[in-house]
C-alpha cells in the first residue's frame, strides 16, 4: 500500500480576501447610511482580520475585542477554553451601528454567542457581520452581511487563519470528535 498526497486546490489568499471584504463592507455602509461604525472583532481571528480592515479601508474606527467562552452553547459539554481572554467594549453599544467581524463562518454558533454577549452590553441600533470566509455547515439562520468568499470544502476539512502578521489560511483535516462550533 502507497501513501498517496491528495491535491487541493489551494486556498485563496488572505489579502484578496480583505479587499473583496471592504469593498462590500465599504457600499453596505453606504447603502445603509451608516457613518461611524464601531468595530467589534471576536478573539482571536476576527480581531486579526478587524485590524487588517481598519488599515485596508484607513479608518480609525473604534476596535472591541470579544472572547465568546463564557457564552457558548456547549460550555457545558467541552468547558472553559483555557485561552480565554477578557472581552474589552471600550465604547458603548446601546443605540449603535456595531461592525461583528470574524475570520470564518461556519455553523453560525460562534455568531450567536457573539450576539448575546453583544447584548448584554446594550441593545444596538444595528448588527453589521463581516466574516472573511463562509463555509457550508450552518446550523442556525445566520449569514454575513459582508464575506470576502463563500467556500465550499471536503467534509473533513475547515480552515484556520493563523496570525496576525501575516495573515493566512490553512487547511484543517478533522473528525466530528474534535469538531469546533465557529
Amino acid at each position: 500500500m502507497t501513501n498517496q498526497t491528495l491535491d487541493y486546490p489551494p486556498l485563496p489568499e488572505v489579502a484578496s480576501l480583505l479587499d473583496q471584504l471592504a469593498t462590500q463592507l465599504e457600499r453596505h455602509l453606504l447603502e445603509h447610511r451608516i457613518t461611524d461604525p464601531l468595530l467589534i472583532g471576536i478573539h482571536t481571528g476576527g480581531v486579526w482580520v478587524a485590524e487588517a480592515l481598519r488599515q485596508r479601508m484607513q479608518v480609525n474606527w473604534p476596535l472591541g475585542t470579544l472572547d465568546i467562552s463564557f457564552y457558548r452553547d456547549d460550555y457545558s459539554q467541552t468547558g472553559l477554553n483555557p485561552s480565554v481572554k477578557p472581552s474589552n467594549l471600550p465604547f458603548a453599544t446601546e443605540d449603535r451601528h456595531l461592525i461583528l467581524v470574524d475570520d470564518v463562518l461556519m455553523s453560525g454558533r460562534t455568531i450567536r454567542a457573539a450576539m448575546n454577549e453583544i447584548f448584554d452590553f446594550g441593545r444596538p441600533a444595528s448588527v453589521t457581520l463581516a466574516t472573511l470566509l463562509a463555509l457550508p455547515g450552518r446550523e442556525l439562520p445566520i449569514q454575513p452581511d459582508c464575506c470576502g468568499q463563500h467556500l465550499q470544502l471536503p467534509a473533513d476539512q475547515r480552515i484556520k487563519l493563523s496570525g496576525p502578521v501575516p495573515l493566512e489560511l490553512n487547511r484543517v483535516f478533522h473528525t466530528p470528535a474534535t469538531e469546533e462550533n465557529t
